[in-house]
């Protein structure tokens, strides 16, 4: 293994946590405007509070497992660098695991995201149905 190997991930990682941070932020967004909404304590916004807690979590573990792969990666490389090739070889292979791990907790998150989506969507089918029962 040469140093060019870990060097590959390099971007990849650095990519992957700015679209983390670009999730973040959005998340953060979110709950702001529920938080300044006059219709904060409203069934809906309630039911929501739960999933967006573990996604704030979920958040913030895939960032530190992508920070932790992004750091092993640099070390990796700084070993193969000074010719310590086994240990750069352990640093890449636990990097990757920690990527893997990073990853599957992005799908978990997108998960939920989703889920917290689907109440919204049901709560504007449900406002339409009682709104065209009502006008009848």
């Amino acid at each position: 293994m040469n140093l060019t190997t870990p060097a590959l991930l390099f971007p990849a990682i650095s990519l992957l946590l700015l679209a983390y941070t670009n999730r973040f932020l959005t998340l953060a967004q979110v709950i702001r405007q529920l938080n300044a909404s006059a219709d904060r304590g409203a069934a809906l916004v309630q039911c929501q509070l739960p999933g967006l807690k573990r996604r704030i979590a979920l958040t913030q573990y895939m960032q530190g497992f992508g920070v932790l792969s992004f750091l092993l990666c640099a070390l990796s490389m700084l070993a193969l660098f000074l010719e310590a090739e086994v240990a750069g070889q352990w640093m890449f292979g636990t990097s990757i695991v920690t990527l893997a791990v990073s990853l599957v907790l992005s799908l978990i998150e997108v998960l939920l995201s989703t889920e917290a989506l689907s109440l919204v969507v049901r709560d504007l089918e449900q406002a339409k149905r009682e709104g065209d029962g009502s006008g009848a």
